[in-house]
């Protein structure tokens, strides 16, 4: 769940994205697939290669090109369903709240 800040870009499914995250899991991709589609993003989800033993991971990617995670949560650009804008701690999913600022908040 860490932020990189190198703005990456392959392609999903026949289609170029930017990379939101790579090694999720499920219950994280229905997490970031929900809220990036509410700010009206077309989001793409890979499947990647399984290693044995090991839970299935998953690439999620946006369509848009100039997309950036890393701005977008620090700009505060996005939004939460119930209308607040995203924070870090919201993205990172440590909180279900929108705290401020990310120096802020205690784990």
């Amino acid at each position: 769940m860490a932020f990189k800040a190198k703005h990456i870009v392959e392609e999903i499914e026949g289609t170029r994205c930017t990379i939101v995250e790579k090694g999720a899991t499920a219950e994280r991709v229905d997490f970031l697939k929900s809220l990036l589609q509410l700010n009206n993003f077309e989001v793409r989800i890979a499947e990647e290669p399984l290693i044995e033993g090991s839970p299935t991971l998953f690439t999620i990617g946006v369509t848009d090109l100039i997309f950036n995670p890393v701005i977008a949560v620090f700009e505060r650009s996005l939004k939460t369903p119930l209308g607040e804008k995203v924070s870090a701690i919201y993205w990172n999913q440590y909180s279900t709240e929108s705290i401020g600022e990310y120096w802020e908040f205690v784990k």
